[in-house]
């Protein structure tokens, strides 16, 4: 199976999965992890309501697209627990986003059909995933489970 090595125009950002299938990352959309919480504190009960959150967001994003979740990384910092448990603090920033590669299906029109998926990551500091620094469960990712094959987008 060959791989297309160079990167669209229009892509924001490539990254060489650790399988060696390149993806492009076709939309990003960050968002604070905190920046809604008024009242209350960082803790499981909030985080999980965050995460489900955003996997809805996901699937209204991009109806037929196949969602995964990296499992973020969460900190229990040595502050008083409150009513609803221990503090529980994720990343700081919510990234949610769309990567195309080529077909799974090597019979499929290289041109007419790519490979699909939306990904929804946590990571410390607003910047686009590259290869270089690039969350190591990004590149870890296994495509042909996750993603699906969809027509191109015009």
């Amino acid at each position: 199976m060959q791989l297309h090595a160079k990167r669209p125009a229009l892509a924001l950002a490539r990254l060489v999965l650790a399988s060696g299938r390149p993806v492009d990352l076709a939309e990003l959309r960050f968002s604070s992890t905190y920046g809604d919480l008024l009242d209350g504190y960082p803790c499981k009960p909030l985080n999980d309501l965050r995460i489900r959150s955003l996997l809805h967001a996901a699937e209204r994003s991009r109806p037929g697209t196949p969602v995964h979740l990296v499992p973020p990384r969460r900190e229990y910092p040595d502050q008083y627990a409150g009513g609803l448990g221990p503090v529980e603090v994720l990343p700081a920033v919510a990234c949610l986003g769309t990567f195309h590669s080529a077909a799974l299906d090597p019979a499929r029109d290289p041109v007419a059909c790519r490979s699909r998926l939306t990904v929804v990551w946590f990571q410390s500091t607003p910047r686009l995933p590259s290869d270089c620094d690039a969350e190591p469960a990004l590149r870890d990712l296994d495509w042909p489970v996750l993603a699906r094959d969809a027509p191109a987008p015009p």
